[in-house]
Order: structure tokens, then C-alpha cells, then sequence
């Protein structure tokens, strides 16, 4: 393919040759977040572009806003890897994937740039009007691959997202004294978080056991929605932000 008309109209166009038809649908319903994790956005781009990296995505955002488009929306990209949302174990086939510019965790993590932050939402409001997007629905990398992958990470401000009516997001509960929940834990009040996970929409066990997999899931939690403390321990804190949460969000049936 030598090019094609960009989706999105602040986007430019380059090609990677990293993306397969789609499975099962023809139509996302789901836009995944993530951060380059490389030294420069020139990289990271060049990167996605490679036939020998495997790995691709809709839309890279530079640090100073720039959007270049690489796979057509109808298309399959390959950014979100193995990965799991309700059930649903090809986010690729049913999202839009979309990368950040920032070095990440390993080389530098750093905030955001507001104008970059800008870029993402009038991009992500853009691809939300043509689908139809539920906010629910509009997700970290680390929320659909909690454990392997940890973008965008604490940094991205989903709050400021959320108030340009993008993603799911509530105030986090303040943090108090109080019994938490943690590895070696066992019973009813251990279900009951892995069961208010799962509904929500991640991979999760419900075991009643506070095993490893819980800790990590509760960590891409954290990551998320209560952002100031990412430990993977369900303190109060933790566990009032996800009633919050759920509270707030409308379930269909996928």
C-alpha cells in the first residue's frame, strides 16, 4: 500500500505494513491508550513503520501534537498484543490503537505536554463520534495486559480526559486507615473485589484467593483510577474508587 487518505483530518500518513484485516468485526468498538516507551517519538514512529518490529498502530501523537496516521482504522493494528477485555481476547480486531509519545518508566517517564495532551483528545473525540465509543470502553494498554504492560502509566491524565467526555473516570476515594486487602488474603471480601474487577472489565479469577494475578490486576487499577498510590494492596481507598466507579457505569452484555 502506497498511502491512503488519513481518517482522522489533523492526522498525516505514513504507512506501516504491520496490520491484517479485522476478526469478527468490521467496526471498533474500543480505543486503546498507549506510550511509545522509546527515546524519541522519531524512533518510535520509524519503529511501528518496520516490517521486522511486528508491532504497528492507528495513530502515533508526538510530544508537540503532531498526528501521523499509520493503519487505516478498518484495519487491524497490532499494538495491544495478548491482551484481554471482557471477555474478549482480540482487542486488536475490535479497537483503534493509538501510541504517545513518552520515553516511559525505563528511559524517563515524564508528563504529558498539554499540547500533546490536546492532540489525543480532539483525536480520540473525532474516532468517538464516528463509532459511537461507550467511555467505558476507552482504555489504558496496562488495563487490557495488566502485569505485561504498564502504559501510559500514572502520569496520563485521564481526569482531564474525562472532562472533555473521554474514558470513564471518577474522583479517586482519599486514602484512610483502614483494613486492606493484600497477598496471602483469602474469602468473601477477596471475591468480592475480583468479582467488581471482572465486571468491570479486566481478566480476573474469582477465586477468593489474593493471589499474584489479583495484586497485578488491582496494580492496573490503581494505574488508572487511583493513580497517587500504585501498589496493588486493596485499601479502602482502592475498594471506594472501584464501588465509585462501577456505580457510575452503564453494563451492556459484551
Amino acid at each position: 500500500m502506497s498511502g491512503f487518505p488519513p481518517d482522522h483530518a489533523g492526522a498525516k500518513v505514513r504507512v506501516s505494513p504491520n496490520f491484517t484485516a479485522r476478526r469478527g468485526t468490521d467496526r471498533p468498538d474500543m480505543i486503546i491508550l498507549h506510550y511509545t516507551g522509546m527515546p524519541t517519538g522519531e524512533e518510535a514512529e520509524a519503529w511501528l513503520c518496520n516490517p521486522a518490529s511486528e508491532v504497528s498502530s492507528h495513530y502515533i501523537v508526538h510530544e508537540d501534537g503532531r498526528i501521523v496516521q499509520m493503519v487505516r482504522e478498518s484495519d487491524r493494528a497490532w499494538h495491544a498484543g495478548k491482551s484481554f477485555w471482557h471477555g474478549n481476547v482480540d482487542v486488536n480486531s475490535w479497537s483503534i490503537g493509538i501510541e504517545i509519545v513518552n520515553p516511559g518508566h525505563d528511559l524517563g517517564y515524564r508528563p504529558f505536554p498539554n499540547c500533546q495532551i490536546q492532540a489525543v483528545i480532539a483525536l480520540c473525540r473525532d474516532i468517538i463520534d464516528r463509532y459511537g465509543i461507550l467511555p467505558e470502553r476507552i482504555l489504558a494498554h496496562s488495563d487490557v495486559s495488566p502485569g505485561r504492560k504498564v502504559d501510559p502509566g500514572e502520569k496520563f491524565p485521564w481526569r482531564q480526559l474525562a472532562r472533555a467526555g473521554i474514558g470513564r473516570f471518577v474522583e479517586p476515594a482519599r486514602r484512610r486507615k483502614g483494613q486492606a486487602l493484600q497477598p496471602g488474603d483469602a474469602g468473601a471480601e477477596v471475591e468480592e473485589i475480583q468479582s467488581m474487577l471482572s465486571l468491570y472489565g479486566y481478566g480476573i479469577e474469582k477465586s477468593g484467593i489474593f493471589d499474584r494475578a489479583t495484586e497485578i490486576v488491582v496494580a492496573a487499577f490503581q494505574r488508572h483510577f487511583r493513580p497517587r498510590k500504585v501498589d496493588g494492596i486493596a485499601d479502602p481507598s482502592t475498594v471506594e474508587t472501584l464501588r465509585r466507579l462501577l456505580a457510575s457505569s452503564p453494563f451492556d452484555s459484551r
